[in-house]
């Protein structure tokens, strides 16, 4: 039917709407010289970095992890998961332990002291995890009491705080022994399983003083050091040899954490500290940790947010690295530092014979 004189038919419209259209009125509009502000165009610049950035860190996470564009990983199912944590009796193993039990996660705690809990599904087993004897001895109990691990948790570590000439032999073997050789014998005890069935996941808990140094910590900082660049290592023998990418690594390099272990640790007081490098309570590495594993993804993480910056301080001038030790007290928190955990009995014999000379 003819449209009746005076009114208006709106289909006339869309029957000449094409893309001819479409590009002449962009480019008299949104692409005509002088119509977009600057405002807008460095703001959508921006927005594209961002976007580019973010974009790529998200596919660097797929190629790392064989993972799909369109599809995520099945999720995983924490009941039929063994975790075995090594220093989980205090500080952040004791409270990773006691979240993943809560999850019906079977935990396995290697320590020397036991752990205080009240969950039916950790099972704490005495080791010095510094010692291969140990370690292999109670690695063959766990496996044929609880099954072999799906999880590794390389948490265990000691610090001596005392200047390079006032470390003793004993002081270097243990703070090697717990922060560095522990990881290799756990490695040595429960990877061999993991490559047959080439999956499970291995966190290793380093530092950021893995990274950086700092005075009256240079056993720690050189045991943390170790770490990392096994951490590394492990993942290209992973891929590379063993052929097993499907073994997740996560590594973790916290800043400072109140753990038992720095309780007498001073931090410094300057808004500077409080605002861009806070202590974190052992929570948010529990977290972070658990958030990984869940993710069932291998990745590094830096805590507090601060810690990225130790990836490239030792290419800012000198200058601005003193400046950071300096806003930070690196190196003069550990100065009234005394040791409080993993206390050894010759430490104990040496503090009896000092009381009794004086």
């Amino acid at each position: 039917m003819a449209p009746q004189p005076g009114s208006y038919d709106a289909t006339a419209l869309y029957d000449n709407v094409d893309i001819d259209m479409v590009v002449k009125v962009l480019a008299q509009t949104a692409f005509r010289k002088g119509v977009i502000s600057p405002a807008v165009v460095n703001s959508a610049s921006y927005c594209a970095v961002v976007s580019a950035f973010w974009m790529l860190k998200w596919l660097s996470t797929l190629y790392r992890n064989q993972g799909s564009l369109f599809f995520a990983p099945k999720p995983l199912d924490w009941s039929e998961q063994i975790v075995v944590i090594t220093g989980g009796s205090s500080g952040i193993g004791e409270l990773l332990a006691n979240t993943l039990a809560v999850r019906n996660v079977n935990v396995v705690v290697l320590d020397i002291k036991p752990i205080q809990t009240e969950n039916f599904n950790i099972t704490y087993y005495k080791c010095d995890v510094s010692q291969w004897e140990e370690v292999e001895a109670v690695s063959k109990k766990v496996i044929e009491e609880i099954g072999h691990p799906t999880m590794l948790v390389n948490n265990a570590g000691v610090v001596q705080g005392k200047l390079i000439l006032d470390l003793r032999p004993e002081d270097i073997y243990q703070t090697f022994g717990v922060n560095t050789f522990a990881h290799f014998w756990i490695l040595k005890a429960f990877l061999p399983n993991m490559l047959k069935r080439k999956s499970g996941h291995i966190v290793t808990v380093a530092s950021v003083l893995g990274l950086v140094g700092c005075a009256q910590m240079t056993d720690y900082t050189a045991s943390k050091a170790a770490v990392v660049n096994m951490h590394e290592s492990l993942r290209y023998e992973l891929n590379n040899r063993y052929h097993c990418p499907g073994i997740r690594t996560t590594l973790v390099c916290p800043g400072h954490v109140h753990t038992p272990m720095f309780s007498t640790f001073t931090t410094p007081n300057n808004a500077f500290y409080r605002f861009f490098a806070p202590s974190l309570p052992p929570v948010t590495i529990v977290k972070a940790i658990i958030t990984a594993l869940d993710s069932q993804q291998s990745q590094m993480l830096f805590l507090p947010v601060f810690a990225y910056s130790s990836l490239i301080m030792k290419l800012l001038p000198s200058f601005v690295r003193d400046l950071a030790q300096e806003l930070t007290n690196a190196d003069h928190g550990m100065q009234h530092f005394r040791k409080v955990t993993a206390i050894r009995e010759d430490e104990i014999k040496l503090v009896q014979e000092n009381k009794k000379a004086a």
